[in-house]
C-alpha cells in the first residue's frame, strides 16, 4: 500500500526535475501508480474511502433489543458481563470469541444513546493569583531508609499559573506538616500569591456540628493571615477543582519513580539522603519551567518579617505513670519528671519536651493507630520492684521491645506460671543494664535450641556463671618463689661467729 510519505517524495522529485521512472523508483512505487498520483493530484488517504459494510454477518442482532434494555437499566455493564448472561439464556449460541464484537456495539451504543458522560471546564490561570496543596501518598514507590520501609507522604505545593513546585517529606496530614510544608515553599519561592486552595484536608477544615459543612479551623487562618493569603477550597468530593496539583501529584510521582530506576535501587541511607534525592528531583522539573516562573515573579507579593514557628506548643504535667498525654497520645519519659510541668513543642515528626526552658527529652511523633510509646528503661526500676503489675500494665504490649522478648514471655508462661512476670520483668532490667541487643540475642538462642528462657539462664549467658554467694571465681595463680631465691642468693651476707 503506497503512503502519503511516498507520494510527497515522487511530487518533491517530480518537481526538482527528475523522471517519472526515476522518481517512481525512488519512492518505492510502480511508474503506473506513479502516474495515476500525478494525474489525480491527490493524498492516498484522501482517495480512501470508509468501508460501510459488514464483513460477516452481527451475531448479537436478533438479541440486540434484550441487550439494549440492560445497558437502558444499567449504562455501566460491561460487554463480558452481559456476555456471560446472554451465554446463560442461549446456551452453546455465542462463543467468548465474541466479546470484541460486542464491546464495539456497546461503545457505539453509548457514543448514541448512553447517559450524559462529566464535562470538564479548562480554566484560565492568571501570573501570581493562585497555589494549590496537597498530600500525596508515596507508599507505592516502596522507599527504603537504611534497608527499612519508610512509608510517608510528600507535602505538595504548586502555582498554577507557572506550575513551580515545591515539596516536603511528613508522616501524616497533620496541621504541623501543612504549616511547614507552605512556609517552606513559600520562602524558597521568595513571594506570596494571591490565594491558596486545598482540598477538605483535616488539617486546614473542621466540620460544621449544625450543618454538617466544613469551615476553616483558626489555626489555618492565622497561618493564612500572617502571609496575607485568601484561602479557598474545593467542594467534598470534587478534586477536580484543585486540579493542577491533582494532575501534578501524578507527574511527579513518575518522575521520581524513573529516577529510582535509573539509580537502581529504592534504599537510602539517611532521610537528609532521600530528601536531597527528592529535592533533585524537583529543581530538575523546575528548571523546565524557568521562563514561565520568571514571569511570574514580578507578579508575587512580598513576604513578611519572619516564617510562623512550624510547631504547636502546649503544656502537659507528668503523670504519676511517668507518662505525658500529647495529642491523644501517652508518651514515657523519666520518672524524675514525675508531677513536673513540661513545655511540650509538637512538631511534623518529633515531640520535643523542656522543663524551665532545658530539653528533657525529643522523641520521634505517634501518628496512625499507634497510641501510646513507653521506653521500659524509664520504668523497669520500679517495675521489677513491683512484677505483679506487669500482667495487667496498660501498656504491657509496648514492654515488649522485640519479637524475641515477646516469645520469651510466651514461653515462660507456658513454662513457669506464676513465675513468668517476675522472670520477665527481671529479664527486662537485665537488658536495661546490660543492653537490649545482648539480651535479645541470647534469647533467641534460647528459644530455637527449645530452651526455656528464665533470668537465670539468660544472665548467665550474658553476665557468665557466678557462685552461690554473689562472687565471680577468680583464678589466682601462685607465686613464683624463685623469684626471692635469687634476689637473696645476689644479697647474702656473711656472719662470723
Amino acid at each position: 500500500m503506497v503512503t502519503d510519505e511516498q507520494v510527497r517524495l515522487l511530487m518533491s522529485l517530480i518537481s526538482k526535475g527528475m523522471s517519472q521512472v526515476s522518481a517512481a523508483a525512488k519512492a518505492g512505487m510502480s511508474e503506473r501508480t506513479a502516474r495515476k498520483y500525478l494525474r489525480c493530484c491527490a493524498m492516498p488517504s484522501a482517495l480512501k474511502e470508509p468501508r460501510v459494510w459488514r464483513t460477516r454477518s452481527d451475531p448479537f442482532a436478533e438479541v440486540w433489543p434484550e441487550i439494549e434494555a440492560l445497558l437502558c437499566q444499567d449504562g455501566g455493564l460491561q460487554a463480558k458481563a452481559v456476555l456471560g448472561e446472554l451465554n446463560e439464556r442461549y446456551p452453546g449460541r455465542f462463543s467468548a470469541g465474541m466479546v470484541r464484537t460486542l464491546q464495539r456495539r456497546f461503545h457505539a451504543w453509548r457514543a448514541r444513546s448512553g447517559p450524559q458522560r462529566e464535562v470538564y471546564f479548562p480554566q484560565v490561570h492568571h501570573p501570581g493569583v493562585q497555589a494549590q496543596s496537597d498530600f500525596t501518598d508515596m507508599r507505592g514507590l516502596q522507599i527504603r531508609i537504611g534497608g527499612e520501609a519508610f512509608p510517608h507522604l510528600l507535602y505538595h505545593f504548586v502555582l498554577t499559573y507557572s506550575n513551580w513546585e515545591a515539596v516536603s517529606i511528613c508522616p501524616s496530614e497533620s496541621f504541623e506538616s501543612l504549616s511547614a510544608g507552605l512556609q517552606g515553599a513559600l520562602w524558597r519561592l521568595g513571594g506570596v500569591p494571591l490565594e491558596h486552595r486545598t482540598d477538605n484536608l483535616s488539617a486546614a477544615t473542621h466540620e460544621l456540628p449544625d450543618s454538617r459543612g466544613r469551615d476553616f479551623t483558626v489555626r489555618y487562618r492565622e497561618l493564612l493571615e500572617h502571609y496575607g493569603l485568601r484561602a479557598s477550597r474545593n467542594f467534598p468530593g470534587n478534586a477536580h477543582e484543585n486540579g493542577d496539583v491533582e494532575s501534578v501529584n501524578g507527574g511527579l510521582k513518575s518522575a521520581i519513580d524513573q529516577r529510582l530506576r535509573l539509580r537502581g535501587s529504592r534504599d537510602f541511607a539517611s532521610r537528609e539522603a532521600y530528601q536531597g534525592f527528592i529535592e533533585a528531583c524537583v529543581t530538575a522539573r523546575n528548571a523546565a519551567r524557568g521562563s514561565w516562573i520568571e514571569e511570574e515573579r514580578p507578579h508575587l507579593r512580598p513576604l513578611p518579617a519572619r516564617a510562623l514557628p512550624a510547631y504547636r506548643e502546649l503544656y502537659a504535667t507528668v503523670s504519676r505513670s511517668s507518662t505525658v498525654r500529647v495529642g491523644k497520645r501517652s508518651y514515657s519519659v523519666s520518672s524524675r519528671l514525675r508531677g513536673y510541668r513540661l513545655r511540650v513543642r509538637l512538631h511534623a515528626d518529633i515531640i520535643e519536651l523542656e522543663h524551665q526552658g532545658e530539653p528533657v527529652a525529643v522523641m520521634d511523633r505517634l501518628i496512625g493507630a499507634d497510641t501510646c510509646r513507653i521506653d521500659y528503661r524509664h520504668i523497669i526500676h520500679t517495675l521489677v520492684r513491683k512484677p505483679g503489675a506487669f500482667r495487667n500494665y496498660v501498656f504491657r504490649d509496648a514492654l515488649f521491645p522485640t519479637l524475641e522478648y515477646r516469645r520469651a514471655y510466651d514461653a515462660l508462661l507456658a513454662g513457669s506460671g506464676e513465675q513468668a512476670d517476675l522472670n520477665y520483668v527481671r529479664i527486662l532490667h537485665l537488658a536495661a543494664s546490660d543492653g537490649e541487643d545482648a539480651v535479645r540475642v541470647v534469647l533467641d538462642g534460647l528459644l530455637n535450641a527449645g530452651e526455656l528462657p528464665t533470668y537465670e539462664a539468660v544472665r548467665s549467658a550474658v553476665r557468665g556463671p557466678r557462685t552461690p554467694h554473689g562472687v565471680p571465681c577468680l583464678a589466682v595463680p601462685p607465686p613464683d618463689l624463685s623469684v626471692y631465691d635469687r634476689l637473696l642468693g645476689q644479697h647474702a651476707v656473711t656472719v662470723s661467729p
